[in-house]
């Protein structure tokens, strides 16, 4: 635990040092630490994630924190004034992120130092059995304690700090207000999501119940969420009437309301006001930097707020048809306001969509422009480095993009799409299995209550692949049979069950046969079509194999699509199993071309394939030595490694064999580490 204060770099060492200079100033943050060491916020980011694995703030806590547990042992101050000399303003608050770091609250410090001190003096015969007992005393107890508090009917229980703004109802006849409605709850939402002790359930999981009717207790348990946030309300000239309700949820007992009537130019302190005010009935703490993010203004021109609101209404259409009109939308507010960084970041982040899928990116330069805008204007704003992750997404700068979207999770802690972005980086783009499971148990813990949701299908969908690819395959079964349960519909969940149940058996021909029932239901999808080529051509059976890549590549080539590229080496193998050399040719260099190109870690046996095919096993076995060296490889590669055609080429070498074993064995001395960290989250 605090391994970074152990033996730190002379880097980590300043930076420590200037921040027990400031250690009972509360307001001293990320922002101001970077101005102590002239850096930018980004460039400080990158390196202390890189040598410390913490984010900045997280940085900071934990120093205070350990300098709170110095004070403690001295047993001279109270718990009050401890958290106010490391920088608490509030106590509730130091004691929760106390707990969460050693264990146990600040208060039961003394009796934890009596109870090690104890134990150093037992016999470690006596140690070992008590561990034993007190584990097995633990499961029981734990046991019994969820079921109190699961059915326990006193009211007086201290309930998650888990809430749901329900869409906002529009009680004017003039329907289009409804997206001024729309706005006030995405804001008020927005600003439950910069709190980090509150867990708010997203936008779109709440908006499948617009209309429902459906009982607060019953909406509590689908959602499994504590406390509902109600909100109606009309605009009457440059008036706004709102009414705002706190619900908790599985009593459906009113715990607050308040009728609010406040000129248009006061809507920002408006939302600002309820978020508190709601905060502070649930007993969820806001840290001073939090606060000062709540009473951010983005824009003091009201017209180019009501033209953001329209773009943000559009925006948030589930069918992804209102990108260009909110586009239109966002541009009219930047016209009223030219310094409105909110804004300038929205049209960077709807041209990206608009080119998500698209080949040919050609909104790139306005990707680009709108987020330099949005930056220069406000670069520690949320929205911005969104904006900034997506521009670097859109550039193929990935390593880049991992650095914007983890500061943004420094601004909106609960933002659990942001963890499946980076969970699909590092699945996709720097394939990294080590780095993608904590992403991938994140968007779990934020998404996994959004019941009935596509969202939760994908977290499940991401922890179950991050599991099987680092090898957990029975584990990553049941993750999988989750995402199906929330959207049977997904059929990337469908496919990675079909190779989990490969990875338990290897039955092939029930693979091919599940693959292919998957790809009848939608004969579009290229990412099936793929993998049943595949499935094919592992079996040996080319003919079938050129069948499915047939289709394969007359898709990519009516939509002009550059994906799959590393399916050229097996497409070319097919064809020159048919006798098909001069169309192989054309595929063999297609993928020599990618292979000078990648720079994932999986380059070396990129070209080992390609030296294989060739029939030079020399070099082959040089690369796939090479790839030996790499670490973070996926369970897929080291399943397939003996037995894919093209590889097998290669086992006529004399170190072939020695090779493979270097590559499995590194492969599941990882995954016992990786167990360990997944026993201590209770994943496994």
């Amino acid at each position: 635990m605090l391994d970074f204060l152990s033996s730190p770099g002379p880097f980590i060492s300043g930076v420590i040092s200037l921040i027990d200079e400031h250690i009972g100033d509360e307001n001293f943050g990320v922002s101001e630490l970077a101005e102590s060491m002239n850096m930018s916020r980004s460039n400080l980011l990158r390196k202390v994630k890189s040598e410390t694995g913490l984010s900045v703030s997280v940085l900071i806590r934990q120093v205070r924190l350990h300098r709170a547990k110095d004070l403690l042992e001295k047993r001279s101050l109270t718990v009050s004034e401890i958290a106010y000399r490391v920088g608490f303003s509030s106590t509730s608050y130091f004691t929760k992120c106390f707990r969460e770091l050693y264990g146990y609250p600040p208060g039961e410090h003394a009796k934890q130092q009596d109870t090690t001190v104890t134990e150093a003096g037992s016999t470690n015969i006596g140690k070992y059995r008590t561990t034993s007992f007190l584990v097995a005393g633990a499961l029981i107890l734990g046991t019994i304690f969820f079921l109190i508090i699961k059915y326990s009917a006193n009211e007086t229980m201290e309930l998650p700090r888990s809430l749901a703004v329900l869409p906002f109802k529009n009680d004017s006849a003039d329907s289009t207000n409804v997206y001024l409605m729309n706005g006030l709850m995405d804001a008020i939402l927005d600003n439950f999501q910069k709190v980090e002790d509150i867990r708010v359930t997203s936008r779109t999981t709440v908006e499948q119940y617009r209309g429902v009717s459906k009982s607060m207790p019953e909406l509590s348990d689908e959602l499994d969420v504590s406390y509902f946030v109600q909100g109606s309300g009309q605009k009457l000239g440059n008036q706004i009437l709102l009414t705002v309700q706190l619900i908790e949820g599985p009593t459906d007992r009113q715990l607050w309301s308040r009728r609010y009537r406040r000129e248009l130019n006061d809507i920002f302190q408006l939302q600002i006001e309820v978020a508190r005010n709601i905060a502070a009935e649930i007993d969820a703490v806001i840290t001073p930097e939090e606060n000062e993010r709540l009473a951010e203004v983005p824009t003091k021109n009201l017209v180019a707020y009501d033209y953001y609101l329209k773009g943000l209404a559009l925006l948030n259409d589930e069918t992804g048809e209102g990108l260009e009109a909110g586009i239109v939308e966002f541009k009219n507010a930047i016209r009223e306001d030219g310094q409105f960084a909110h804004a300038y970041a929205y049209v960077a982040i709807s041209y990206y969509y608009l080119d998500l899928y698209q080949t040919n990116k050609i909104h790139t330069e306005e990707v680009k422009n709108y987020t330099d805008k949005a930056m220069f204007l406000n670069a520690d704003l949320g929205e911005s480095l969104i904006a900034q992750g997506v521009c670097h997404m859109q550039l193929q700068q990935y390593d880049s993009a991992v650095i914007s979207f983890e500061e943004v999770l420094d601004y909106y802690p609960n933002l659990g799409w942001i963890h499946n972005f980076l969970s699909n980086i590092y699945t996709t783009y720097l394939p990294d299995t080590e780095k993608y499971l904590p992403h991938a148990l994140q968007g779990i813990r934020l998404v996994a209550a959004q019941k009935d949701s596509v969202n939760a299908s994908y977290a499940y969908l991401h922890l179950s692949n991050a599991l099987a690819q680092t090898g957990f395959i029975n584990e990553s079964e049941a993750y999988v049979k989750r995402s199906l349960e929330f959207n049977p519909a997904n059929i990337y969940s469908e496919y990675l069950h079909v190779y989990i149940l490969l990875a338990q058996n290897f039955d092939l021909a029930r693979a091919k046969k599940d693959l292919i029932t998957i790809y009848e239901k939608d004969t579009t999808r290229l990412d099936v079509l793929q993998e049943v080529a595949k499935v094919c051509y592992t079996t040996e059976d080319y003919e079938q194999a050129w069948y499915y890549y047939q289709k394969f590549i007359y898709l990519k080539n009516v939509w002009n699509l550059k994906v799959y590229e590393g399916e050229d080496i097996k497409i070319a193998y097919v064809l020159n199993k048919l006798n098909l050399e001069s169309e192989a040719q054309t595929y063999l260099d297609s993928y020599l071309a990618y292979a000078e190109t990648d720079e994932s870690i999986y380059h070396n046996l990129i070209y080992a394939a390609y030296y294989a095919t060739i029939g030079d096993i020399d070099s082959g076995v040089k690369h796939l030595k090479a790839f030996s060296r790499e670490d973070g490889y996926q369970y897929w590669v080291v399943m397939f490694l003996d037995s894919d055609p093209i590889l097998l080429n290669l086992s006529s070498h004399p170190d072939f064999k020695p090779t493979v074993k270097v590559i499995k064995d590194k492969f599941w001395e990882k995954h016992k580490h990786i167990r360990q960290m997944l026993e201590v989250e209770e994943v496994i």
